[in-house]
């Protein structure tokens, strides 16, 4: 069990942070659009890459610098992109959508959610060290601390998706969403800036 804590501790650690993935899935929940769809593809986008991790697949991912190069040109426009869309909304606010209409479609959804989770190059970074320190603890402890960075994915991503819908009532204002779209487009406009000056 103290392995699986001790992965636990770490999952929170890398996940629990503010980024382009996070501030999507906060914005869909509190749109309450396809929450489940996108928690289930979060976690589920973690498990396979972690896992891929313990397995080894960060040793070829360090034979190929020039394919991390792609991913982060490719998810560093996108970020961009991401973020001018963003601004543009928050020049012309409304108010929250939710509770039944859709302004996002499923298909649309997960992709963009696609694109956040593997287009990120720190996130192929993050699953170097992940599996290295996986793998510290044996062929048997490797998988004991994985089910603890799963439980860390799993718990993360359904606090956020479910959780934003508490702060409803603060966004049925205009004013909210623009204040949103503007910190939300900031960010990504800084994450994009940064895998560009890297």
């Amino acid at each position: 069990m103290s392995i699986v804590a001790s992965g636990l501790v770490t999952g929170i650690g890398l996940i629990a942070a503010v980024g382009a993935q996070g501030a999507y899935l906060l914005r869909r929940g509190l749109m309450r659009e396809h929450v489940t769809a996108l928690v289930v593809f979060c976690a589920l986008s973690d498990i396979v890459i972690i896992g891929a991790s313990v397995l080894g697949i960060g040793a070829v991912i360090e034979q190929f610098p020039a394919a991390l190069g792609v991913v982060r040109w490719v998810g560093a426009a996108f970020l961009v992109a991401f973020a001018l869309a963003c601004f543009r909304r928050a020049a012309r606010p409304s108010p929250m959508v939710g509770s039944g209409g859709s302004s996002v479609g499923l298909r649309r959804a997960l992709a963009t959610m696609a694109a956040f989770t593997w287009l990120n190059p720190h996130l192929w970074l993050d699953t170097v060290l992940l599996g290295t320190l996986a793998n510290g603890y044996g062929a048997d402890g490797r998988w004991f601390y994985y089910a603890g960075l799963c439980t860390a994915s799993v718990v993360w991503f359904t606090a956020v998706g479910y959780g934003s819908a508490r702060l409803a009532p603060v966004f049925a204002r205009p004013r909210s969403w623009q204040v949103l779209d503007t910190v939300v487009g900031t960010l990504m406009l800084v994450l994009g800036t940064g895998l560009v000056l890297q």
